[in-house]
């Protein structure tokens, strides 16, 4: 018995994981982007950026709340481009390079943020939300590799 049926304009299964990827990629990117217009999101973030040597500098320009809205852009108007890609494949490339240095970013926030780590009986630890960023970052590279083919 087949539950699920291949139609002329469906992706073929060997695409499910891409596609799955990529609308979690979206979604996550857009809820994130959304949720950096809070005040709560923008006081949470300012360590990480301001302990940055690439992006420190934004705090002496800008208010905390417009440092947290411009990430906040910068992650949706790339959500908004991996979406663009799948019809324009042309995209992908553009759409990959967004993701990676997004997430380059945020994982290189865990050597430049003062006590990320600690230690807990022995094992260093860390903020193990930033470290979902690692699969995030493969997503990048792969949409990069897809937009060579």
């Amino acid at each position: 018995m087949h539950l699920i049926t291949q139609t002329k304009n469906s992706p073929p299964s060997s695409q499910w994981g891409f596609y799955i990827s990529t609308f979690g990629m979206v979604f996550i990117l857009l809820w994130l982007g959304i949720f950096k217009f809070t005040p709560t999101e923008a006081m949470a973030i300012k360590p990480l950026i301001a302990n940055h040597p690439l992006s420190s500098w934004l705090y002496k320009l800008w208010s905390e709340q417009m440092v947290s809205n411009i990430v906040g852009i910068v992650e949706i108007a790339v959500a908004i481009l991996i979406l663009l890609s799948l019809k324009f494949k042309q995209l992908r490339r553009y759409a990959g390079i967004g993701v990676c240095i997004i997430f380059t970013m945020t994982l290189s926030y865990l050597f430049t943020t003062p006590n990320m780590f600690k230690h807990v009986d022995g094992v260093p630890v860390t903020d193990f939300f930033i470290l979902k960023d690692i699969l995030f970052l493969g997503f990048g590279i792969s949409l990069l590799q897809s937009a060579k083919k």
